[in-house]
């Protein structure tokens, strides 16, 4: 495996993962990134670097961002951010995995691009749920910065340090499976 087609992995893995705190921020930042030229998009998914997709990535992203400083509605958009974190972290992830067999890239897209994103939005679920029985939902706009900030951080290292991305993600992961370990454990 080439140097390039690793980095593009890890790149993948740090995108999807900050897919899980917030859809619609990575898919921004990989947009932004590749208007200037510092991400090359795979041939088939190259629109998600063009301007209708910055206008819709942009607006996603306010209203997504916005919609988890309201009350009630934070909770409730988790329902739904869940399978659309999982379908944006496959989908970033084949927008920049290159050099390897496109089935190879799409099954590699949706088992760890999509799953790395679930698992982390799996966890932010529960630490919202978490935050709103303990603290009668007044704790939910630090959580929502908290992941806004993550999101955003993870996107931008991704691009920037895709190793490092990548480790931070495993890092992650094995923080979370030791979480749920010892939830399960403990019932």
């Amino acid at each position: 495996m080439e140097f390039e087609t690793l980095l593009s992995i890890c790149l993948g893995l740090g995108l999807s993962a900050a897919c899980g705190f917030r859809v619609f921020v990575p898919l921004l930042v990989v947009n932004l990134a590749a208007r200037a030229g510092w991400l090359d998009l795979a041939g088939e998914l190259a629109w998600m670097g063009e301007t209708p997709a910055l206008v819709t990535f942009a607006v996603a992203t306010a209203l997504e961002v916005g919609a988890y400083y309201v009350p009630w509605l934070d909770n409730l958009l988790d329902s739904v951010a869940t399978p659309a974190a999982v379908v944006a972290g496959a989908v970033v992830t084949a927008s920049v995995v290159t050099g390897i067999d496109p089935a190879l890239k799409w099954m590699l897209a949706v088992i760890a691009g999509g799953g790395v994103a679930g698992a982390v939005q799996t966890a932010t679920v529960g630490g919202r749920a978490l935050s709103s029985v303990t603290t009668a939902g007044f704790g939910n706009p630090l959580v929502a910065t908290g992941e806004l900030l993550s999101s955003l951080s993870l996107s931008v290292i991704s691009v920037v340090l895709p190793i490092l991305a990548a480790v931070l993600v495993i890092g992650l992961l094995i923080v979370l499976w030791r979480r749920r370990r010892r939830g399960l454990a403990a019932t």
